[in-house]
């Protein structure tokens, strides 16, 4: 059977009875692609005071790359995430020369909601922004540019803290400069306010993966521990996550070091648990049996979505490939078959379609 490769948002509650066994995870939304929307993804919650749960997500309208016309929708649970409404809210429209994604939604000191997200004009510019609802997400004030200076910066979505300071802390991977092209090496980095957001500053430090490395640092990921220091994770092609630690709450870093996280080229996702240690999502998934936020049913569909692209890039312009996911083949271009693997040295030939 041949399949079409799609994103899709999926909201996971973990729902327990009274007096009763855990039920487990319980799928309870999901924003499938149609028709005029080729992709939900990079989204992020908040919890509002009348106690609804606001979900704020990229939605798609161009193509399904990153680089596609999106704008940002929402959607609210009344019953603590069980139930969601059927239609889509704007929350904010396109505003940029591609699109506007990757939301991350916080609660303030002072009480009111921040929504920081992408604009991205091209492939040399892409920033991030903030805007302020004093009404609970009724209504939102009008923009502030968290970076200065012009270049491509890749935040994502649920990635900005507060600290006890009451500094708003935005880690980011920077691509390019102005009169740069794109690219795929990032460099790790912070922008931080003292302000409540209407002044931003960068950190001192701008970190680096080693010189072998292609991707470089990536989507970088900000905990604070409970020394008072903050803790960096960065994804990377090194087989691990790296890890930066700073002293002052963003302004310096150390020189980013090799963990013991093994892990392909994908982000993580690190929070604090109120009273616990930091966790990763998945570590915490190999120990309680609880489903990951990124688990291997999503995460493996999107990283085909995202090889098949690469696949079409290398089979040309103008070649429509059709993927049968049940084998793993190219059904109608056996030349592109070629791009799906390569040749492993012995023993380690596994990897054979």
């Amino acid at each position: 059977m041949k399949h079409v490769a799609v994103l899709a948002v999926t909201c996971v509650l973990s729902l327990a009875a009274a007096a009763a066994e855990p039920e487990g995870p319980q799928r309870v939304l999901v924003l499938s692609p149609g028709a005029g929307n080729s992709r939900n993804s990079e989204g992020d919650f908040i919890q509002l005071n009348d106690g609804r749960i606001l979900f704020v997500y990229t939605r798609f309208t161009g193509s399904a790359s990153d680089h596609g016309a999106a704008f940002l929708a929402a959607r609210v649970s009344t019953d603590a995430g069980e139930t969601w409404s059927a239609e889509d809210t704007v929350i904010l429209p396109n505003e940029g020369g591609m699109n506007v994604m990757s939301v991350s939604l916080l609660r303030l000191r002072a009480g009111e909601i921040a929504l920081f997200y992408l604009r991205k004009n091209s492939t040399s510019d892409c920033r991030p922004m903030m805007r302020i609802s004093k009404d609970e997400a009724a209504t939102w004030s009008e923009p502030v540019l968290c970076i200065e200076s012009v270049g491509y910066y890749v935040v994502n979505n649920d990635r900005v803290i507060q600290l006890d300071s009451g500094r708003l802390v935005i880690p980011a991977a920077r691509h390019s400069l102005p009169g740069e092209s794109f690219s795929g090496r990032g460099q790790a980095m912070c922008h931080l306010s003292d302000d409540g957001g209407a002044t931003w500053y960068p950190s001192q430090s701008i970190l680096d993966a080693p010189e072998d490395s292609k991707s470089g640092l990536q989507e970088p990921a900000v905990v604070p521990l409970k020394d008072g220091r903050l803790m960096m994770l960065c994804r990377t092609d090194q087989g691990c996550q790296m890890r930066s630690f700073s002293p002052d709450g963003g302004v310096t870093w150390t020189p980013a070091e090799l963990t013991d996280i093994a892990s392909p080229v994908s982000p993580a996702t690190i929070e604090r648990i109120p009273g616990e240690n930091p966790y990763l999502h998945w570590i915490n998934a190999c120990k309680t049996g609880t489903v990951a936020s990124s688990d291997f049913s999503y995460a493996g569909p999107l990283t085909e979505v995202a090889n098949m692209g690469n696949v079409a890039l290398l089979a040309g312009v103008g070649q429509k490939l059709e993927f049968d996911v049940a084998s793993m083949k190219i059904t109608n271009n056996e030349a592109a078959n070629q791009y799906l693997t390569k040749q492993y040295r012995a023993p380690w030939d596994f990897m054979k379609f």
